[in-house]
């Protein structure tokens, strides 16, 4: 049986997935290097998690993470036509991958009794690394050093989680309000233009 853990997990492995092939598709790609940031895209913030945890990456541990990548390859692939239409596809599933995957890191640091800073960092490891890298490996300036809000969104939810835990909501509805809180904050400032300002340099280089 899956755990609400494992389902969190998968759902978001597949999100980001998709996300990092999506965009390695715009880059004309081809079938293995898509995949190859695909995969990248969904296991890289986790496993930079668990190395600073003191865990082998729990992709090394089980398969089944690889073969998740390949599932949104050929879904990328069949529906590439109808997804080519839909300009909003990359920024839905970038959205949900954060959103799961934030709490994913959250609740295993939680579960091996580190503080909750230490949690509400590695939620946002978990969630904004794996970004990093796909935009790295495609040639683009990460969102997460962007004006866009995307790292913020993660510590939001992060918050969100503890307050859950401070007013005592029950522990299988937490992480389903601090995943949709990521998702909302970043929906919000993505539609209102809501940013961060941006570091300007002045009239003389220091």
């Amino acid at each position: 049986m899956f755990s609400l853990y494992d389902i969190l997990e998968y759902i978001g492995t597949f999100a980001f997935a998709f996300s990092g092939i999506r965009l390695a598709a715009n880059k004309d790609f081809d079938l293995f290097g898509a995949y190859v940031v695909g995969f990248v895209t969904a296991i890289g913030g986790g496993t930079i998690r668990d190395l600073l945890l003191g865990f082998t990456p729990f992709w090394m541990l089980q398969g089944s993470y690889l073969l998740c990548s390949a599932v949104a390859l050929v879904f990328v692939i069949i529906f590439r036509n109808y997804l080519i239409k839909l300009n909003n596809a990359f920024f839905i599933f970038d959205t949900i991958g954060l959103a799961l995957f934030t709490v994913v890191g959250i609740e295993k640091t939680l579960s091996l009794e580190f503080p909750f800073w230490v949690a509400i960092i590695m939620g946002t490891i978990t969630g904004s690394a794996g970004g990093i890298m796909r935009d790295i490996l495609i040639n683009e300036i990460p969102l997460i050093f962007r004006k866009e809000i995307y790292a913020l969104a993660c510590i939001v939810g992060g918050l969100c989680y503890f307050a859950c835990i401070c007013l005592g909501i029950n522990p299988h509805i937490t992480p389903i309000i601090s995943a949709m809180s990521v998702a909302l904050t970043r929906i919000i400032a993505v539609k209102f233009q809501i940013g961060l300002p941006l570091i300007k340099k002045g009239e003389k280089n220091l």
